[in-house]
């Protein structure tokens, strides 16, 4: 159970422990980063913690996959092997939700994300993502998009086949069942 943008104690618990089984399992995604360091930053940053509870609540299996030395920070990316389940059929923003006159989607990434208290992966962290194992090979994610595309009415998505990252532009306002987000939140 939440309380406002916090976790209860065994929430907390059962947090860090998923999220320690799935760092242990897959060691190469942060080679050369020890986990008790990680469990410390989680446990000392219990907004963070929310944050990551929604990432897995939404099926995005959240994991580390870097560490910023500069800024003393874990880099969390949404590992799923497809985009999250609970965040698929959404457009891009507010602006392409509100131009939409009929079939709406219910709600936008960028909404959501934020909701969340995370970002969408940009182009360079999508490509880092896919060095690390082969994601969205059925379905796609939205990207953060350059603001010179979206004021022209676009927004970029990636997905990964025939053995390739590709990214792709869509009009923003449009959403599929097989295209959701992947974040990333710094701890």
């Amino acid at each position: 159970m939440t309380m406002g943008n916090k976790l209860s104690a065994t929430d907390s618990k059962t947090l860090i422990e998923i999220l320690k089984a799935r760092f242990e399992k897959n060691s190469n995604r942060h080679e050369g980063l020890e986990w008790d360091k990680v469990q410390a930053k989680l446990e000392a940053n219990p907004e963070k913690l929310w944050s990551l509870n929604e990432m897995e609540r939404t099926g995005g299996e959240p994991d580390v996959v870097n560490y910023d030395k500069n800024t003393d920070e874990y880099i969390f990316y949404d590992c799923s092997a497809e985009s999250p389940k609970e965040r698929r059929s959404l457009c891009y923003d507010r602006q392409a939700l509100d131009s939409r006159k009929e079939n709406k989607p219910k709600n936008n990434v960028i909404d959501v994300a934020a909701a969340m208290g995370i970002t969408l992966l940009s182009e360079e962290q999508y490509q880092e993502l896919q060095k690390l194992g082969n994601f969205d090979t059925k379905t796609s994610s939205w990207i953060e998009t350059p603001a010179e595309i979206r004021k022209l009415g676009g927004a970029i998505f990636a997905d990964f086949r025939y053995g390739n990252v590709f990214i792709y532009h869509n009009g923003a306002e449009s959403y599929y069942a097989a295209r959701g987000f992947r974040g990333a939140l710094k701890v």
